[in-house]
């Protein structure tokens, strides 16, 4: 791929260094951590003035409401918002990066006109119901059911990890419509409404004691058929595009961010004494990890041009998405490694020092490789789908 800029890609890249270096001085302070109708409000705020700027959606299509942009510029866009430390997508993310892209490959007209503008003015904010307490990593071994009852879906089930689901107005959901048919053929997807009865959300804590994810608790809940996205039990070839999208694109930010903890863990060595004299910058094994951990991060970015390029072009980046996810979340977890080591006893306690967010980062990356498809699951894709490879025997 030529990545090089032209004068027109030059021109947009200045015009966003402007406007952001004139929008992030006027941000507010972020709220805390567990106020997440503050979080809300201060993510979707954010999100509304990337619309009112015209950068809303800028990996999306013009013709639905996005900047329609081009892999160079959707990537000067990511990189430049995310080295000039403006706000992520936060709770938008689901919709942002998943439900929406989903709905403007698998949904109806009517569903794009009722949720696309939403999205990308911050009105309307999603969760992800697809993983389930009794399913771990497999999931097309979901129970959760649904049962046709005229223009209705009855739901009946639990989710688990459901994101944001404190604070979101729509659930991207995955249900059995068939229980005899073969597992991955039974499933639809469904657009749930958060306010419908029978819906109950139980926030969970994680390690490093945030509360985004929840238990979602599904008690005859109607949907109406008309929120299905597909056809009926076709949900699992529409969530593989979903999830295309979530391990493929959606963590390009997270890219850069692993370029930010580097350069930070650096500095942090020039300066830190080492206990034979000199500092800890001068161990070359220290160097030597750091080099090789900047070049996995470099060809990351490289992998992530391939993935949005192949978007751009109207293909479903499974294979790239794959690896991409694969690959970096086990970087990122030695990232942190590094980072613990050059942090010494302090990374041993999260708080109010002034590198205690490379503390908090390296613990919740613990879940980097199970979230999204677990490393296994993923290396079970590539051997299978990709490589050709005989199937995992299924002991009995």
């Amino acid at each position: 791929m030529d990545l090089r800029l032209t004068p027109a890609e030059t021109a947009f890249r200045d015009r966003l260094r402007s406007w952001l270096a004139d929008v992030l001085p006027s941000l507010p302070d972020k709220p805390d951590r567990d106020d997440w109708p503050a979080r809300r409000a201060y993510d979707t705020a954010w999100q509304r003035l990337l619309f009112d700027a015209g950068y809303a959606g800028v990996d999306w299509p013009a013709e639905h409401g996005g900047l329609g942009a081009s892999p160079t510029e959707q990537l000067i866009f990511l990189e430049e918002t995310a080295r000039a430390r403006a706000p992520y997508v936060g709770a938008n993310f689901v919709g942002l990066l998943h439900a929406g892209p989903t709905l403007i490959v698998e949904g109806t007209e009517e569903q794009r006109a009722a949720h696309l503008p939403r999205i990308l003015r911050g009105e309307e904010v999603w969760c992800q119901g697809f993983s389930e307490p009794d399913a771990g990593s497999d999931l097309a071994a979901l129970r959760t059911t649904a049962v046709r009852d005229g223009d209705h879906y009855v739901v009946n089930g639990r989710k688990v990890w459901t994101s944001h689901a404190e604070v979101a107005d729509h659930c991207e959901l995955l249900v059995r419509t068939d229980p005899a048919a073969p597992k991955h053929k039974g499933i639809t997807w469904l657009i749930l409404p958060m306010d419908t009865p029978g819906v109950q959300v139980r926030p969970l804590r994680t390690v490093v004691g945030s509360s985004e994810f929840s238990e979602l608790i599904l008690d005859d809940v109607r949907v109406p058929v008309a929120n299905r996205v597909g056809a009926e039990n076709d949900g699992w070839r529409v969530a593989m595009v979903t999830f295309s999208f979530e391990r493929g694109t959606a963590f390009i930010s997270d890219v850069i961010e692993s370029r930010n903890l580097l350069e930070e863990t650096v500095a942090i060595a020039r300066k830190t004494p080492a206990p034979g004299g000199g500092t800890l910058w001068d161990d070359a094994a220290l160097r030597r990890d750091v080099g090789r951990l900047t070049a996995e991060v470099n060809g990351l970015w490289s992998l992530i041009c391939k993935n949005v390029s192949e978007a751009q072009a109207g293909m479903i980046p499974v294979q790239g998405a794959s690896v991409f996810k694969l690959k970096f979340t086990e970087s990122r977890q030695r990232i942190g490694d590094l980072a613990s080591h050059v942090l010494g006893r302090a990374s041993l306690a999260m708080s109010d020092l002034p590198d205690a967010h490379m503390v908090e980062d390296r613990v919740n990356t613990l879940s980097f490789t199970i979230a999204a498809g677990t490393s296994q699951i993923q290396k079970n894709i590539l051997a299978e789908r990709v490589l050709g490879l005989p199937k995992e025997p299924r002991w009995t």
